[in-house]
């Protein structure tokens, strides 16, 4: 099939949002290699995610967006990833800020959706620092892990938004080009997803391209009652991590179909295991592939209920109270805990036939791993603040 929309003007159903993810899927996956050398995401796959309407799962309909849901978007990111994690990841962040522009004063969206094709990259980090400016601020900084920022027109940079009675950490929406990219991205993970420096010297930021992090987590940006959609009203950090925590679900589904796949057909060499075996035989082989669909299955569960209960709250017009909102980013940690056992138990029972280049699943191992250590996702720094909730203590962390 074709990954171009036929009708531009139609909104696709979710079922053929899902086919024309899995056609990227298909093709990321087969240039996978070249992604990591380029240490980038091509400007031609970007064109083809335009081409599929993907950009436009959560942008506001005003906007031409269709307004899904996060769990809609999550399972698109899910299956991009299950073809290339660099892809997926660059994908859901790029797609993701389509909600987050919606969540800012309406002079920003206008600015923002006078190209309705924009895309933005973002470093949450409120690396930067700013000091007031007629109708704005100067913003002067370096920040980090700036994934997909080749491909953006504009960047969402975190920073300490100065004002009279203290700064305020928040983001900056700025234009890319008024920012310097410096090349310092070579890992062995997540190699694909150019998550490089950002630099900014004393760049202009009117103040309607500001919103603070306490705007966001209250669900009350300044731009959601543009919306009827109450999707614009979740809890910033409640949903928005899906962004990364749905590429290593995919991950971790696309390592199990692998290695099922694998091991239906294979026949062992190995004195120790048992030469001339079939590897489904093997008790240990039989073992991991139970764990890791096990724990597939479990993070699954976790993260859909959450993204399904925030969208609820939010529809019957709530707010998220501080215990769900700390429940839920206890969660996105925890299931990539869980994802990254699985793919571990699959790379460890695959033997030396998953050590090749040219085999997905030696890939999928180190773009999971890359992915666990972002510190949204790093279970003692996320496990140990949810404790300080259980414990009766002020959480030290974002949530």
């Amino acid at each position: 099939m074709s990954v171009a929309a036929a009708h531009r003007d139609t909104r696709p159903d979710t079922e053929e949002l899902f086919a024309r993810a899995q056609t990227i899927a298909r093709m990321v996956g087969g240039r996978a290699q070249q992604t990591e050398a380029d240490r980038r995401i091509a400007d031609e796959v970007i064109a083809e995610m335009h081409r599929a309407d993907l950009f436009r799962v959560l942008q506001p309909q005003m906007y031409g967006g269709f307004e899904y849901d996060f769990e809609v978007f999550a399972r698109i990111v899910a299956i991009i990833s299950g073809g290339c994690g660099s892809s997926g990841w660059v994908y859901g962040l790029l797609a993701s800020h389509q909600w987050l522009t919606a969540c800012f004063p309406a002079a920003a969206q206008e600015e923002f959706w006078h190209d309705p094709r924009a895309l933005a990259a973002g470093t949450y980090a409120p690396a930067g620092r700013s000091v007031a400016a007629d109708g704005g601020y100067r913003l002067s900084g370096r920040w980090g892990f700036c994934s997909g920022c080749d491909n953006a027109d504009w960047l969402y940079l975190g920073g300490m938004i100065a004002e009279p009675q203290g700064a305020k950490p928040g983001f900056f929406l700025v234009r890319a080009d008024e920012c310097t990219i410096e090349d310092n991205w070579r890992t062995m993970g997540l190699s694909g997803t150019g998550s490089k420096n950002i630099i900014a010297d004393n760049v202009f930021v009117p103040a309607y391209r500001t919103v603070s992090f306490a705007q966001l987590a209250a669900g009350a940006g300044p731009g959601t009652q543009l919306h009827a959609n109450t999707l614009y009203r979740q809890s910033f950090l409640a949903v928005l991590p899906v962004t990364i925590v749905a590429p290593v679900l995919g991950m971790a589904e696309a390592a199990l179909a692998g290695f099922l796949a694998m091991a239906k057909g294979r026949i062992t060499r190995g004195a120790v295991a048992g030469g001339n075996r079939a590897m489904a035989e093997l008790a240990n082989v039989q073992a991991r592939a139970a764990e890791a669909s096990a724990c597939i299955d479990a993070a699954r569960l976790l993260m859909f209920r959450d993204l399904a209960e925030a969208r609820a709250i939010s529809a019957r017009g709530g707010t998220l109270d501080v215990d769900l909102r700390l429940r839920n980013r206890r969660d996105q940690a925890f299931c990539v805990r869980l994802l990254v056992q699985a793919i571990d138990a699959l790379f460890q029972a695959a033997g030396g036939q998953g050590l090749f280049l040219d085999t997905p699943l030696q890939r999928i191992w180190r773009d999971a791993h890359a992915a666990a250590s972002h510190i949204s996702l790093n279970w003692d720094a996320t496990g140990t603040m949810y404790g300080q909730h259980l414990l009766g203590l002020e959480p030290n962390g974002q949530y």
